[in-house]
């Protein structure tokens, strides 16, 4: 009797194995609609101010310059931190203007964190000359220093509606 090797079981074609899934395209930078002007800004800005100056005025009037500044400060973080952080992204000023504040990636709302650093990140924009301002002359996506550290755009409410 002779001795037989086991057959052997034929195997399917080489196939090179699935690779990780196809990694989504990076997103654009941005909301791709046109941006709200300088100028459009510069009033609606015009506008906070003065409100916030009246409030502040009467503040500084009653409590004196070193509680009365302070106040005026915090009546500011909470003027920008709540309305422009919140659904509308929209102080009186920007209403007045129409225009509005929005997250750079989503199109959405910042949030009130965000906007209270926005409304810090002025501080930024301001330092050096109100270069930081100007910046949007230049600037492709139209931003402001500030902008740039909360990751923001300025848009007009036409084309980005208010929610």
């Amino acid at each position: 009797m002779s001795e037989q090797d086991p057959p052997v079981p034929q195997s399917a074609p080489s196939q090179t194995p699935p690779g990780p899934p196809e990694q989504p395209a990076w997103p654009a930078q941005g909301p791709s609609g046109p941006r709200a002007s300088f100028g459009r800004r510069f009033v609606a800005y015009l506008i906070d101010v003065i409100l916030i100056g009246i409030v502040g005025g009467v503040l500084v009037a009653i409590f004196g310059t070193e509680i009365g500044y302070g106040i005026d400060l915090l009546l500011g973080i909470a003027y920008f931190g709540y309305l422009e952080g919140g659904p509308k992204g929209q102080t009186l000023g920007k209403m007045a203007l129409g225009i509005r504040v929005i997250d750079f990636s989503s199109g959405g709302p910042i949030g009130y964190v965000r906007g209270i650093v926005r409304y810090l990140g002025r501080i930024v924009s301001g330092i050096v000359c109100l270069l930081g301002y100007l910046w949007m002359l230049w600037d492709k996506e139209k931003q402001t220093w500030h902008d740039k550290i909360a990751t923001t755009v300025v848009v007009p409410v036409q084309y980005y509606p208010v929610p």
